[in-house]
């Protein structure tokens, strides 16, 4: 067995086609095929149901894909460490960045770091919350950014930002002459909502409507702060929002109103407990440690 079968075994998983994984690691598809047949017979079990239009992975084959998963990361970890001996002012780095975080915090710190240490790229994927922190932990990023709270037994955690969230209400709406509202008061509302990638979904509902008793009215659910904010202007619902991106808010149909007792939001670099952190990992984790954002 070779890894690079187990890398081609991967690829073909992932896109669930051979004819997808062999166009985007660039080998024939006869290759491709060759390869997972040759690594069937030698673990003596088939890895893929093949029909007409697509293939899926056997019971068998999602045990090898868990610990072909594992080996990959070993490999790369194996390689930042190596890199880290060798060159300490090169390096790379996978970063897993909601877009509502990255839009707000991270253009001018990834500007300043490129500034400061211009050979380290910076590899950056945009996910929602929730998919960063579960990509973390399975190590397809070395470091994300996630919000608070998370199981600090599996993550380390580097807190960088904490503000207030706010509720934005149409002008018109019976709770824009109030200066602070509870949740509770909110039980009757529609609400213009976070999508389920995001973990503000969760933590809200978890922390915030779970305690005050009741379930959220949701008219909408949206991946993009800005066509929230536009909903709410045009008086469809309410929403909660970072005071950064209430900040932002150009309209005057829109009232900002605080919460009392105060819903304080978090943010925090995470890597995975236990797994090695590059030096160019360090250096950007205490860049931005040392940044205000």
């Amino acid at each position: 067995m070779e890894l690079k079968q187990l890398t081609y075994f991967k690829e073909v998983a992932k896109h669930k086609s051979v004819t997808k994984a062999a166009e985007q690691i660039h080998i024939s598809q006869p290759a491709l095929s060759k390869s997972i047949k040759s690594l069937e017979e030698e673990l003596g079990t088939p890895l893929f149901i093949r029909t007409n239009k697509m293939i899926d992975l056997t019971d068998a084959g999602n045990v090898v894909l868990e610990y072909t998963q594992e080996i990959s990361n070993l490999v790369d970890e194996m390689k930042l460490t190596l890199s880290d001996l060798t060159n300490l002012s090169v390096g790379q780095l996978n970063i897993g960045l909601p877009p509502f975080i990255g839009s707000l915090f991270f253009p001018d710190v990834m500007k300043k770091f490129h500034e400061s240490y211009p050979n380290i790229k910076l590899d950056i994927t945009e996910y929602g919350g929730a998919r960063v922190v579960k990509s973390v932990e399975e190590g397809e990023f070395e470091l994300g950014v996630a919000v608070l709270p998370l199981d600090e037994r599996i993550f380390n955690v580097y807190p960088i930002v904490k503000e207030e969230m706010k509720l934005i209400v149409h002008k018109d709406h019976p709770l824009a002459s109030y200066e602070k509202v509870n949740v509770k008061d909110l039980r009757d509302e529609e609400f213009i909502f976070y999508h389920e990638d995001f973990a503000l979904n969760q933590i809200i509902r978890n922390h915030f409507f779970t305690i005050a008793g009741f379930e959220p009215k949701i008219l909408f659910k949206s991946m993009q702060w800005d066509l929230m904010s536009e909903m709410v202007a045009a008086n469809l619902g309410i929403a909660i929002l970072p005071q950064s991106i209430c900040n932002r808010l150009f309209t005057k149909d829109i009232k900002i109103i605080s919460f009392e007792p105060t819903i304080m939001w978090k943010l925090a670099v995470i890597t995975k407990k236990g797994k090695y952190i590059s030096n160019a990992g360090r250096k950007f984790i205490d860049f931005i440690l040392n940044s205000p954002l």
